[in-house]
């Protein structure tokens, strides 16, 4: 076949399939040109998964009527100057439009603020009818229908209308993050109405939108963001580490301003969260990197969606450094989930509390009234005669009756094991255990995790704070102790390395073998020795001592692998943590010992004072909290 000349309408359609691969792009691409005109309010409405119709309607600035036939041609835009590294809007290709018009039936409306009147343009498969007259608002509305009706092979590449519906409701949400003081409306008849009002552009509105969008949870499980280095600068939200999801969906990440999804970044949340998070759980985060245009390219894919830094290693050292120093530097937190799952375990052994409870002014929330012998089962109470019953109950026992082998004595076994012995120091006037050392406990009930009460079942530390109970599990809590421990001392000095008896060969692509060799300093602080062995080729002279017998051809192909991906060399760092991890669990706090009050209270305060106590190595939570507000509900008192 001789080479020949595409059609204009072959052109868009090719264009079509890089740009607009589902009704969510489609939907990305109007919306994203109604932020670039200004727009303060942005209504889209959608019918059978957007395939049916797609209809953006904003305010913003609007196209006058001899620019809507430029709109629909390609290569042709508003947005982009002379240099092509300096963009600063969300679009900049000027393909959307005609690519969007070749595969359906497209209508653009359009009014400028000082028109008397607006105008109106369609494309029908690719077919341009001239430019007319139509009445319309101030803005833009464009109707696309019966999309990928000129291709219908792409139909059969689409899912169910829910699955695309679902994927346009993710793009709105995507992007309504980034832009807080705009509204977005989002309707149709494939839909329920998802409404996001303007919140402002400041923090508090920033994190106002955030709410809307991934729920009232996230604020309050959430540490804020705010970090530099040299031209880059994050800032955000990113959840405690007992706030996770099974997938990174809620995972958004903005380059100026620009939704993205990148490896580099995902990678280096991965990273981040590596030590508090098990491997199937995933971190919630909002982040936005602000820098100069000049050094990032976003014209590295049609749909914009990945991005290209000039220092990736600049890039993910911010992330990783900023979220872990957040992750420090907040303390202990649990999740508030937590609590409500406890409460709702709590509720689900027996039918809903209905009793409305006593009243504010019921004499039990009188002081007086508690722990008195008069108020109670007092000495008085065996000789008097009871109200309800007759004058045969009397205090004075028959001549048969046995109080030993009586089926109504209290349990033999009582509640003052000799273990809490040490409790019961002085007289008990309550079940409350802090008679006996009330100067040291009032102290202690200021605390994060407050004062040691008991241990039951061996296993977990009951303590009370100023207003919550807290329930600590020993053996996680302990674990992370012992590992952060150990890690501090990995990274304090040189790993010991072990010298092997004949140098291992590796045989590798030459690009791989001079990574490693420019790597070679940061391996050997971790007790790896990497040197060139001739061309494809690296001798490894030392392992890291605490790895013992290991398979070094794979670790350092591995290696190699990840510093060409990310330009790191965490693998090894992260095989050294896995096993202080094994050997933090294994030198930890056993289930089943019997801790001292005293041991007890010294585990709460090292947990108080170690970054990241919040959980275990494995992601687990070392402890619950629930605030005494909420025991009140639970017992109807609330």
């Amino acid at each position: 076949m001789p080479i020949r000349q595409l059609s204009e309408t072959m052109i868009n359609q090719i264009a079509a399939g890089e740009v607009v691969e589902r009704p969510a792009s489609v939907v990305k691409e109007l919306v994203e040109n109604a932020l670039d005109a200004g727009a303060a309010r942005i209504e889209v409405a959608t019918s059978g998964g957007g395939l049916g119709l797609i209809r953006v309607v904003d305010d913003g600035s609007g196209m006058p009527e001899d620019e809507l036939s430029l709109a629909i041609s390609r290569h042709c835009t508003s947005k982009l100057g002379e240099d092509i590294l300096d963009i600063r809007s969300l679009g900049f290709r000027g393909e959307a439009l005609p690519s969007i018009g070749s595969v359906s039936r497209l209508t653009i409306r359009s009014r400028t603020k000082t028109a008397d009147s607006g105008a109106e343009i369609s494309v029908e498969g690719g077919r341009v009818a001239s430019v007319r007259p139509a009445p319309s608002n101030r803005g833009t509305t464009v109707e696309v229908r019966d999309l990928f009706f000129a291709t219908p092979a792409r139909l059969k590449f689409m899912k169910t209308e829910r699955a695309e519906a679902t994927a346009i409701a993710d793009t709105v949400k995507r992007i309504a993050i980034a832009f807080p003081s705009v509204r977005f409306t989002l309707s149709g008849t494939d839909r329920s109405t998802l409404e996001l009002s303007a919140t402002g552009d400041d923090i508090d509105g920033r994190l106002g939108r955030i709410a809307q969008v991934m729920g009232s949870d996230f604020p309050d499980n959430s540490i804020a963001i705010d970090a530099a280095r040299e031209s880059v600068r994050l800032e955000g939200h990113v959840s405690i580490p007992s706030y996770t999801r099974a997938n990174a969906l809620q995972q958004y990440a903005y380059v100026n301003g620009r939704p993205v999804r990148d490896k580099l970044i995902a990678s280096a949340i991965r990273g981040a969260y590596a030590d508090v998070l098990p491997r199937d759980r995933h971190a919630v985060t909002v982040l936005f990197l602000t820098l100069d245009p000049a050094t990032v390219d976003v014209n590295v894919h049609p749909a914009k969606a990945d991005v290209r830094f000039r220092d990736p290693g600049l890039v993910r050292g911010l992330i990783v450094g900023a979220i872990r120093q957040a992750l420090a530097n907040a303390g202990i937190r649990p999740a508030t989930t937590g609590t409500q799952a406890m409460m709702s375990a709590f509720r689900s052994g027996g039918p809903a509390y209905a009793h409305p409870g006593p009243s504010a002014n019921h004499r039990s929330y009188n002081p007086e009234f508690r722990a008195t012998p008069s108020a109670g089962f007092g000495a008085d109470f065996r000789a008097a005669p009871s109200a309800g019953f007759g004058s045969g109950f009397r205090g004075t026992p028959s001549a048969n009756y046995d109080a030993a082998h009586s089926p109504f004595r209290p349990l033999d076994t009582g509640f003052a094991e000799a273990e809490q012995a040490s409790f019961d120091a002085g007289p008990l006037h309550s079940a409350d255990a802090r008679a006996g050392q009330a100067e040291v406990v009032e102290a202690l009930l200021q605390t994060e995790l407050g004062a040691a009460r008991a241990q039951v079942h061996e296993n977990y530390i009951v303590a009370q704070t100023r207003d919550s109970l807290v329930i600590v599990d020993q053996h996680a809590a302990h674990e992370r102790l012992v590992y952060e421990a150990l890690k501090n001392a990995l990274d304090s000095r040189p790993i010991p390395a072990q010298m092997l008896l004949l140098p291992e060969i590796v045989d590798m692509p030459e690009e791989d073998a001079e990574r490693l060799a420019l790597h070679s300093e940061t391996l050997a602080r971790f007790g790896l020795g990497v040197e060139r062995f001739g061309p494809g080729a690296v001798a490894v002279r030392e392992t890291p001592a605490m790895l013992g017998e290991t398979d070094v051809t794979q670790l350092v192909r591995d290696l190699a692998d990840e510093i060409a991906d990310s330009d790191t060399a965490d693998t090894l760092k992260e095989r050294l943590h896995a096993i202080a991890a094994t050997m933090a669990c294994h030198g930890s706090v056993r289930s089943g010992r019997r801790l001292r009050p005293e041991e007890m209270n010294a585990l709460l305060r090292q947990m108080e004072a170690t970054p990241g106590s919040g959980t275990c190595n494995h992601g687990r939570p070392t402890y619950i909290e629930l605030k005494l507000a909420d025991i009140e509900k639970l017992f109807g008192r609330r």
